[in-house]
């Protein structure tokens, strides 16, 4: 499931209202000994700041960003590179887009709309991509459909029996409290404006009210609350009405063991021979569906062009490869993704989701070793639930270690998110971590990028982090093509910057560590770093070490 909602804030406002009765751095050119040492930042960050920082430079913006512009501005000037092919596996994407439709993976040898298989790669009118979804959007979670169809061990079936008597009440009650909220702070806020006598007003208007009423006491307290979760009372209004979808979809669908979303479809999910299914249109199904829009945006919107955002990488195609619905993906559906992606060119496939149940886990893994056979990179987001993948029981699919010592492929890399707060909230409080099973940590908390019908906006997730780091792949192969996949993810892994600072994960305060205990290389990815890296392994100045730790 690639969902970035923040369940937390939202339940920490529920909460609120009920409760009121309603190190030494590795760095390859950068000539500092010590990233400690540089001040954190106490200025709120402007408005392009806040839109761009994942691109901003550690060192010179006291932001945790990736210095991409400083690797545009130095290295890559105005250099082009070898166009490169990344693969979205996700959910369809706005193929209309003005700031995507010209990066966009074209297959030359296939006629549009014409019902056929022109080029005889098994897929008709596979134009920009391939639809493995047809026409279905909602899903259950994989744990659920294991109980409508009966299938896994008896061990997995009892873990998810738990699980659903646990999370579908709570999904139905959430719902609830978020449509009373709703209702609460819709009233209030009417009462308010016509007090004011206008429409919109600021905290410092909201208490400048002498209550005359208990009801305008009332209203007046749980605004002053609600000021507390957004700069206006519209954002927070638009934030409940997203928890109350949230929860919606999860109780009608992701949770509803009665609900069959693959009807659509046709096929047997749990057969991987049965093929050939969908279409060949990887468009978005519905303005909602804008999670590939956003991924792909964060790769390579076209820089530079007066619009919009700018993508991490500058000569990059994307393939759109609809895979991902609203719920969890099939395993069958991502194992042929994979393999459609690497048969039709792509050398980068950015994978911005998880999931915590696998039944045919053996797929995926198959597909992920045929990757890494034809030198294809995957980049895999690791998960939005504030866990330590080291604990047995926080089990992430897919992976590259099988939940085993070691890994059984060196092409996947799993990317954590940060925030722009460079200090001890820089890990992100919704990111997954991990000493062994997250390789490296990207910007991926608020991050402004492409979304349908021409627009953009702010979401956060290791969603977000891992398409930047396909962005750095992109570039690293684009002006370094002999790089094989597993020199591209070592590269990355070595060539980013390391702190000392303590660190918080899982926005709790007694969970305190360091920075380098919580992944693989204990490291943030650094675009930089890496092409000087990528440049000097390719002339034969340096070699690469091994990445285990």
């Amino acid at each position: 499931m690639n969902c970035t909602f923040n369940k937390l804030s939202f339940l920490s406002i529920a909460a609120a209202l009920f409760l009121m009765g309603c190190g030494s751095t590795s760095l390859v050119s950068t000539p500092v000994e010590n990233i400690d040492t540089v001040p954190l930042k106490v200025s709120e960050l402007t408005d392009t700041e806040k839109k761009n920082w994942g691109h901003l430079d550690l060192l010179a913006d006291t932001i945790p960003g990736m210095s991409v512009n400083r690797a545009y501005n130095e290295i890559i000037k105005n250099n082009k590179g070898n166009t490169v092919v990344v693969a979205v596996l996700d959910s369809g994407m706005d193929l209309e887009h003005e700031d995507l439709k010209g990066v966009l993976w074209t297959n030359t040898d296939e006629i549009p709309n014409n019902g056929k298989d022109d080029d005889g790669n098994g897929y008709v009118d596979d134009v920009h991509g391939y639809n493995f979804l047809g026409d279905s959007y909602n899903e259950q979670l994989e744990y659920v459909r294991m109980l409508r169809l009966n299938i896994g061990n008896a061990s997995e079936r009892a873990e998810a029996r738990l699980l659903l008597d646990k999370e579908y009440p709570e999904a139905v009650q959430n719902k609830q409290q978020y449509e009373q909220i709703y209702q609460v702070v819709k009233g209030a806020d009417q009462l308010v404006k016509d007090d004011l006598g206008k429409e919109t007003y600021t905290k410092d208007d909201l208490l400048s009210i002498e209550p005359k009423t208990e009801q305008m006491e009332q209203s007046v307290a749980v605004l002053t609350q609600m000021f507390t979760y957004g700069d206006s009372i519209t954002e927070v209004m638009e934030e409940l009405e997203e928890g109350i979808k949230y929860f919606s979809e999860q109780a009608n669908y992701n949770l509803n063991k009665d609900f069959d979303g693959r009807t659509a479809v046709g096929d047997d999910p749990y057969d991987i021979t049965d093929v050939p299914y969908g279409n060949g249109n990887p468009q978005n199904q519905v303005d909602s569906e804008s999670h590939g829009t956003h991924v792909a945006g964060i790769i390579a919107a076209k820089r530079n062009n007066g619009i919009g955002v700018n993508g991490v990488a500058n000569n990059v195609k994307i393939m759109s490869i609809r895979a991902v619905p609203n719920g969890d993906e099939y395993d069958k559906d991502i194992a042929l993704g994979i393999r459609y992606a690497v048969d039709n060119g792509a050398t980068i496939i950015n994978c911005s989701f998880g999931k915590s149940f696998s039944p045919k886990a053996e797929w995926v893994y198959d597909a992920i070793k045929y990757a890494a056979s034809k030198d294809v990179l995957i980049v895999h987001a690791a998960g939005n639930d504030g866990e330590d993948l080291e604990l047995e029981e926080n089990k992430n699919y897919p992976n590259d270690h099988q939940f085993g010592g070691t890994e059984f492929v060196d092409n996947m890399i799993t990317v954590g998110a940060l925030s722009s707060s460079y200090g001890s909230d820089m890990v992100a409080s919704f990111s997954n971590y991990g000493n062994q099973s997250v390789d490296v940590f990207a910007p991926g908390a608020e991050i402004y990028s492409t979304m349908p019908n021409n627009e953009y906006t702010f979401q956060g997730g290791t969603s977000m982090a891992a398409p930047a780091v396909a962005g750095v792949a992109a570039l690293i192969r684009s002006f370094n093509p002999e790089l094989t996949a597993s020199q591209v993810k070592t590269i990355i892994m070595q060539s980013g910057l390391r702190t000392k600072t303590s660190i918080i994960v899982a926005g709790d305060e007694t969970k305190a560590t360091t920075f380098d205990k919580i992944s693989k290389s204990g490291k943030m990815v650094n675009a930089y770093n890496a092409l000087i890296l990528a440049n000097n392994i390719s002339n034969g100045k340096m070699t690469l070490e091994s990445n285990s730790k």
